[in-house]
């Protein structure tokens, strides 16, 4: 397995290198040469395994024989032995073909424990047999940072900086990634949204000159191809319990970055029978204005409820975008130097080709608060505020056939909306988040200023 830039000028890596490398020296992102194909026999074959035995079924392709099948196994068992549930990724039916995928049972409460845990691992089997120190970036609007966290923290080769916009996530979701205590770990409190500490990431990668020649840089978020396959296999976990390969289902995906929902389309060209992918979005519409008007363009922030889906510039979309152009590195390159300069428009091919797979709705704050307690009083589920907008989109989908929505975070973890839509029951933190509050915090507050990060980042790593 080989993978390549969706920008066409950059070296073809392997599974190995790939990890290690995040965004590729041509500013673009990295996407499997081929997808494995699994016919309707191999997904009724994969009915019944466990999750850790399905992701290796799902992976394997995808590592190749960079890793051998037995340390595969290992790592992916450890990985998953770390979920709270048994089931590690348990669906819950809340409708007339309407269900839950619960993603928030790994160690924060997020979905992307799914990814980071795994990450983590294959970072420290690949670094102790390279006998290699690396050094982890990442920006977050919430999750993502405290599920890197926790997933490295214990990697003897790592340094890892998460950047967070200062005062921007929840209380939960900040103390998540702060109360972490460990010489390699790092919170940057940036005194911008989220979109700069992208943007701070991004430059980083493009120009890692400010770190020792000894020192390579890896990235955690979603632009780190490891991330989205380990989130190609929830998405065959829950079609397969709901009786796939037999009927087609639908998902409904909140998102913001695209990196999840990219993962299901994975999932679909891959051979699994999916009727319709949801774009779930926030008032922050990037994606949604996307299938409805065609064209690609920032606007400002608008602070919400659901801060993790706070997002203008959704990274992965240039992953489906080179699906959409015929893979054509040339002609992404050109649409995303317009798009650093202005707006773009895309072509009416690639957004009908898009629309046959997806579709997309914008929930606001009002919204999802009503659907919070709309849940609530049918049947007694919770929802957190990301999810409740997957199943708002899910409802009005029209769809006949089953709904999956993806319940990306634990309703704990956002107390303040809890209480907006109305409902006044507080809801528990699990037991291994018992005393959150009472534990010391240690970040640091940064300027709006690229300098200012990478100053920090040099002066902070480990000999």
């Amino acid at each position: 397995m080989k993978y390549i830039s969706t920008r066409g000028d950059a070296p073809k890596l392997n599974f190995e290198e790939v990890l290690l490398t995040g965004l590729a020296s041509d500013g673009g992102l990295y996407v499997p040469e081929s997808l494995p194909r699994f016919s309707a026999d191999d997904l009724a074959a994969m009915a019944g395994l466990n999750y850790a035995e399905l992701a290796e079924r799902v992976i394997t392709p995808f590592v190749d024989d960079c890793i051998p099948a037995a340390d595969l196994r290992s790592i992916l068992q450890a990985t998953y032995a770390e979920f709270r549930h048994d089931a590690v990724a348990p669906m819950v039916q809340i409708g007339h073909n309407q269900w839950v995928l619960e993603l928030f049972h790994g160690p924060t409460l997020a979905f992307k424990d799914f990814a980071l845990q795994l990450l983590g691992r294959l970072l420290d089997y690949v670094l102790e047999r390279r006998h290699q120190k690396v050094v982890i970036m990442g920006a977050t609007s919430g999750d993502t940072g405290s599920a890197a966290i926790e997933g490295c923290r214990h990697c003897r080769n790592i340094d890892i900086f998460i950047l967070h916009p200062n005062g921007r996530v929840s209380d939960v979701q900040r103390r998540q990634m702060t109360t972490v205590q460990g010489e390699n770990i790092h919170n940057l409190a940036v005194e911008g949204n989220f979109d700069d500490c992208q943007a701070m990431v991004k430059a980083c990668f493009n120009d890692r000159g400010f770190l020792p020649e000894d020192r390579s840089l890896v990235a955690v978020n979603s632009i780190n191809w490891a991330r989205i396959m380990a989130q190609i296999v929830y998405y065959f976990y829950a079609a397969l319990a709901l009786g796939g390969p037999g009927r087609p289902v639908s998902f409904s995906v909140p998102t913001g970055n695209f990196g999840d929902i990219f993962a299901g389309y994975l999932a679909a060209r891959m051979g699994l029978p999916v009727e319709q992918l949801i774009i779930a979005t926030n008032s922050n519409d990037v994606l949604h204005r996307v299938m409805t008007t065609s064209s690609y363009h920032r606007q400002p922030i608008e602070h919400t409820l659901s801060p993790s889906m706070d997002i203008t510039v959704s990274s992965n979309f240039e992953r489906l975008l080179f699906d959409l152009y015929d893979r054509d590195g040339d002609a992404i390159s050109d649409l995303m130097q317009r798009f650093d300069s202005g707006d773009i428009a895309f072509t009416d091919d690639a957004v009908n080709r898009a629309r046959q797979l997806f579709s997309s709705q914008s929930v606001n704050d009002e919204e999802t608060c009503a659907q919070i307690a709309a849940s609530w009083e049918r049947c007694e589920y919770l929802l957190d505020p990301h999810s409740a907008i997957g199943v708002k989109a899910a409802l009005d989908s029209g769809l006949s056939g089953p709904v999956i929505t993806l319940a990306t975070a634990h309703p704990a973890k956002f107390p303040d909306a809890i209480r907006r839509a109305g409902l006044t029951q507080a809801v528990a933190l699990p037991h291994h988040l018992e005393g959150l509050f009472d534990r010391p915090e240690r970040f640091e507050v940064l300027p709006n200023e690229l300098g200012a990060v990478q100053s920090f980042m040099t002066a902070n790593l480990r000999a």
